[in-house]
């Protein structure tokens, strides 16, 4: 199961993966969780330290050798440098799935436990300053997307993604990769128009999106939230003594969260298991294939100096069914 957390900055969007994430785990399911915000906090609001935190790899600059994995035997790409972060798999293809050693978590992820239950990390790299004034940070998340559009998941087991905030989700295809995309919601007018925004670029690709408010203070707040966004809410935390000591780098241990802010993370839960009947391969597998074929046209077929097109594999479509084809990474 894929989950993504959007919203504008400042609205708790870190907070509310780390507590979800951690919820996960802490229920024995295999868990990835990956830091795709321009802002690196995902890994230290976890619970890891600062010193683990800058230890992890940046899957950003293992991009080449990502690809070159993910190629497998493709016969209808040439070599790793013609893959762009849309490239879709096809017949050949080696994929990704979520309980599983294989070279591309080996070189990019990192385990960890948190309330005494494994948890996998991995992060797209912080913005660095050879980047400034030549690149944008959505080159940083192809890795991520191009990671998703090669993975095999299944009930049971859950990848979870903080994403960068506000609007700037829709600069790739990675918003349509999603089981389930929770928009955490202050209870303001600008929480509620992010929101609003959100579902309007949402509305034609069939994004499965539900509403988390936070620093929901009395009843007022929770009902201010119903008004502006209806069916969409799923449930709310109110402010948490426990959120901030977290936040002031004190020991926390999850059990010790606020009870109701402990069901709400329950709710998450629920919420992502019912949405996998939901899913649609077939229509998985034509997203990602349009999207291509839009930043082949766009920006792609000029860069490698080739037509992406014939990368697409009309053929295949990505399932649970499909088998792993496994080798050492390339150095």
């Amino acid at each position: 199961m894929k989950i993504a957390f959007v919203g504008k900055g400042g609205s708790g969007k870190t907070t509310l993966s780390s507590l979800f994430v951690r919820h996960l785990a802490a229920t024995g399911a295999p868990v990835i969780a990956v830091d795709a915000d321009i802002n690196q906090h995902l890994a230290t609001t976890v619970g890891l330290t600062e010193e683990q935190a800058a230890a992890l790899p940046s899957m950003g600059e293992h991009l080449p050798q990502i690809k070159e994995y993910l190629r497998g035997g493709n016969p209808r790409i040439a070599d790793a440098a013609s893959m762009i972060k849309t490239t879709p798999p096809g017949s050949g293809s080696r994929l990704l799935r979520i309980a599983e050693s294989n070279p591309v978590y080996a070189l990019c992820a990192r385990e960890f436990t948190v309330d005494g239950a494994p948890l996998r990390l991995m992060a797209t790299g912080a913005f660095a300053e050879e980047d400034l004034g030549v690149a944008c940070y959505h080159s940083k998340v192809g890795a991520v997307e191009l990671c998703l559009n090669h993975l095999v998941d299944g009930p049971g087991e859950y990848l979870v993604v903080d994403m960068t905030a506000g609007s700037d989700s829709f600069a790739s295809g990675l918003f349509t990769r999603f089981d389930l995309t929770f928009l955490v919601a202050e209870p303001t007018r600008k929480g509620v128009s992010v929101y609003r925004q959100y579902q309007q670029y949402a509305a034609d690709y069939g994004v499965n999106l539900r509403v988390v408010g936070n620093k929901v203070q009395h009843e007022d707040d929770a009902a201010y939230l119903r008004e502006a966004v209806g069916d969409d809410l799923i449930g709310w935390l109110g402010q948490s003594d426990w959120v901030r000591r977290a936040e002031q780098g004190r020991e926390s241990h999850l059990a010790d969260l606020e009870p109701a802010n402990r069901a709400t993370l329950r709710l998450l839960h629920e919420a992502v298991d019912a949405s996998y009947p939901q899913r649609d391969w077939a229509r998985y597998t034509e997203q990602m294939v349009r999207f291509h074929l839009r930043n082949a046209e766009s920006w792609g077929n000029a860069r490698t100096g080739m037509d992406l097109a014939g990368q697409v594999d009309p053929d295949f479509v990505l399932g649970e069914h499909k088998p792993q084809l496994t080798a050492p990474l390339p150095v």
